[in-house]
């Protein structure tokens, strides 16, 4: 029993040595851009997954959606903690009509922590994992529609918060507003 204890300890330290780089940046992502926040939900996430190893069929997938499921848990407190930080922001950023790629990032990882959670977690599960609507919705226990909504309103938040990043993309018209209508005389 002794030697299965220790290939399932050697497997999972394996697993965290080789993937925890990769689930630390969603983990920050998810927190808002904090990385001590980050660090925290990937430590919680680990220690829940690390006493239900040997059941796990697919850790990344696993790991990934406990971080999810931590992250929604976070915005259903009745009385989340709220921690507010401001850092000065810095000198030449958009005053020369577009920011580098550099000064950019810092101004959308702020933005970001201004998001709510669901908002932000939202946005990372889409673009950062680029997952589709149905598989978010899944993890978050909501529908579709919720997530389609939730991603329009906090894409629409950010471009308010950062004014770098432009109107963004018109989407085309969906086959559904333009359905061909019988007409009669």
């Amino acid at each position: 029993m002794d030697g299965v204890h220790d290939q399932n300890a050697e497997s999972f330290r394996e697993f965290v040595a080789s993937r925890s780089s990769a689930l630390l940046k969603t983990a920050v992502l998810l927190s808002g851009g904090d990385r001590h926040a980050g660090e925290d939900l990937l430590q919680n996430a680990l220690i829940k997954v690390a006493g239900k190893w040997n059941r796990v069929e697919d850790p990344e997938a696993y790991v990934r959606q406990v971080l999810y499921r931590q992250q929604i848990g976070r915005w259903r407190l009745k009385w989340p903690k709220r921690e507010v930080s401001y850092g000065e922001v810095p000198d030449g950023v958009g005053s020369e009509g577009s920011a580098s790629s550099a000064e950019l990032r810092v101004v959308v990882r702020e933005a970001l922590g201004r998001l709510t959670a669901r908002q932000r977690t939202v946005l990372v599960l889409r673009y950062f994992e680029d997952l589709p609507e149905a598989d978010v919705a899944r993890l978050l226990g909501c529908s579709v529609g919720t997530v389609r909504s939730t991603t329009h309103r906090s894409l629409a938040r950010l471009r308010g918060l950062v004014p770098e990043l432009g109107p963004g993309p018109v989407a085309p018209p969906s086959s559904r507003d333009y359905a061909p209508v019988e007409v009669r005389p």
